[in-house]
């Protein structure tokens, strides 16, 4: 079992950056690869950007390649997104989940998801 607890969602400006965390306790967090998804309203919860276990492989969506950065720290059982150049478009409910493998990009593969934060761009 692994809980999943994400903060630093808020109201930002377009162009503007945040930093996501995800906080895992309850198991080996660097057994797990990790994603981030994001929820817009009226959308399906799609991958933004996913790491490997070691944190040596990473995957983004096009919509984010250059603009967002997955890392995690797995001494503090944490994975991160930055967000920079953010834009209307980035506006969602964004979700850190856990993979036992990595390489898999679909909601159904994930096991263990967080509550979610809000991400508002204002343009």
């Amino acid at each position: 079992q692994v809980q999943l607890v994400e903060s630093g969602g808020g109201l930002v400006q377009a162009g503007g950056s945040l930093r996501l965390s995800c906080a895992a306790s309850g198991s080996i967090f660097s057994r797990y690869a990790m994603g981030w998804f994001r929820q817009a309203p009226g959308q399906e919860r799609d991958i933004v950007a996913a790491i490997s276990g070691s944190g040596g492989s990473t995957y983004y969506v096009d919509s984010v390649k250059g603009r967002f950065t997955i890392s995690r720290d797995n001494a503090k059982n944490t994975v991160y997104l930055q967000m920079n150049s953010l834009n209307a478009e980035d506006t969602a409910v964004y979700y850190c989940a856990a993979d036992e493998y990595y390489g898999r990009y679909l909601l159904r593969e994930y096991d263990y998801w967080g509550q979610g934060t809000h991400v508002t761009v204002s343009s």
